[in-house]
Parts: C-alpha cells; structure tokens; sequence
C-alpha cells in the first residue's frame, strides 16, 4: 500500500469514528487512529478517560470496530494500542 493509499484510508477511518466520537466524548473520552498495517488491522489509541475505562472493550467491539468496518470495506480488525485490553 502506498503512503497516499494509506493517508486515504486513514481519513476515511477517522471519518467513520466520527459517528462514535459523540458518545466517547460524553464520557470525557475519544479515540484516534494511529496507524493500519498492511494486513487491513486498524491501530487505535484511547484518549482520556477511555484509555482507563472498563468499558473500552465492549466499546471497541459494539461501537469503534463496527463503525468503522461498516464504512471502510476490506478492514479485517481493529486494535488498541493503549488501554485496559493491553495492559
């Protein structure tokens, strides 16, 4: 993948997340794309109190993975880097 292909896909990930990132602020929390590797996995790092929150789990499975596959076809998985899930 090219570094503009990638840019691209970066911004249409982060575009997607904007449908979640109401509900992630509410909480004092957001969440920002970090990288997508050549196998299609999205890297996420949890801002604020997302970073500590016992929910970010289900988060990442109920609302960041699937708004994000639903908008951006041909991403395989997504992942923190950060968090409770990684610590």
């Amino acid at each position: 993948m090219s570094v503009q292909e990638k840019s691209e896909l970066i911004l249409q990930i982060d575009q997607a997340l904007n449908d979640v990132r109401p509900h992630l602020a509410a909480d004092g929390g957001d969440v920002q794309v970090v990288d997508v590797t050549e196998d299609m996995t999205v890297k996420v790092k949890w801002m604020g109190n997302c970073e500590n929150c016992f929910m970010s789990i289900m988060t990442m499975k109920a609302g960041i993975e699937q708004a994000i596959k639903s908008k951006v076809p041909g991403i395989k998985h997504v992942e923190a880097i950060n968090g409770i899930e990684v610590a």
